[in-house]
């Protein structure tokens, strides 16, 4: 009985269908492990995945916040020198004449007299180059300050530097008044206009002959000497005139 037992199990354990049993089970533990591992490894790569994406996203948003401003630039950059182009045509005088045809317009338009005007110009820049004018001016304060008002408000580009009240005399203000403009290199060139400091540094000293304001000869400076004009109220008119012509 027990030797038959025995030639059983060893028929059994040689027979092909158990082998094949146990095959298949290797084979299904090794599947199982497997799967798991991949569903592991694939809900791993999911949460990574989604993480990364989100992280794309924020930067993204952020990169579309960053540019915002720089949309349409081409377009602002074209508005901007239009805008440019009209100030310098608009506000920028054409040569030394106008500017000082226009001082001595606002001088009678105001009621106050100049007693005496200075013009030097600064070192040429990149398109324009600075025009002093240092003016010595009488009148009441209220005619004084009318001026003052009309030259920051005009259509030419003024800018008034620096004011300095020196005294006062029977009712009339003396004024120390530094007005600077611009002109193109080209017209600051051929005005015949002395190289000179800004306002509030040495000044080039005035020639000993001095021509009326708004002078339209603008070559009679003598080279090297800031042009002088000594305005009183009455001459203004034909220095207008004469700029007119």
């Amino acid at each position: 009985m027990r030797e038959k037992t025995t030639t059983t199990w060893r028929e059994r354990l040689a027979a092909p269908l158990t082998w094949h049993v146990v095959g298949f089970s290797v084979l299904l533990v090794t599947l199982i492990v497997l799967a798991t591992r991949f569903a592991l490894d694939w809900a791993a790569i999911r949460s990574s995945s989604s993480d990364a994406f989100a992280s794309k996203q924020v930067e993204l948003k952020a990169m579309e916040i960053q540019t915002v401003p720089l949309r349409g630039l081409d377009r602002r950059v074209a508005e901007t020198r239009d805008q440019i182009k009209t100030f310098y045509t608009d506000r920028i005088p054409a040569n030394y004449s106008s500017f000082a045809t226009r001082i001595s317009e606002l001088q009678i338009k105001s009621g106050v007299r100049m007693t005496r005007i200075n013009y030097a110009q600064g070192k040429p820049g990149s398109d324009l180059t600075e025009i002093f004018a240092d003016a010595s001016i009488t009148g009441d304060y209220a005619q004084i300050m009318h001026f003052v008002n009309s030259l920051e408000r005009d259509k030419i580009f003024f800018v008034v530097k620096q004011m300095g009240l020196t005294g006062q005399q029977g009712g009339l203000v003396n004024l120390r008044l530094q007005v600077s403009t611009w002109m193109r290199n080209a017209a600051a060139a051929a005005s015949g206009l002395p190289q000179a400091a800004p306002p509030g540094k040495s000044q080039p000293a005035a020639p000993p002959s001095a021509a009326p304001a708004g002078s339209p000869a603008d070559g009679a400076a003598p080279a090297g000497a800031a042009r002088t004009a000594a305005a009183p109220a009455a001459a203004a008119p034909a220095a207008a005139a004469g700029e007119g012509e």
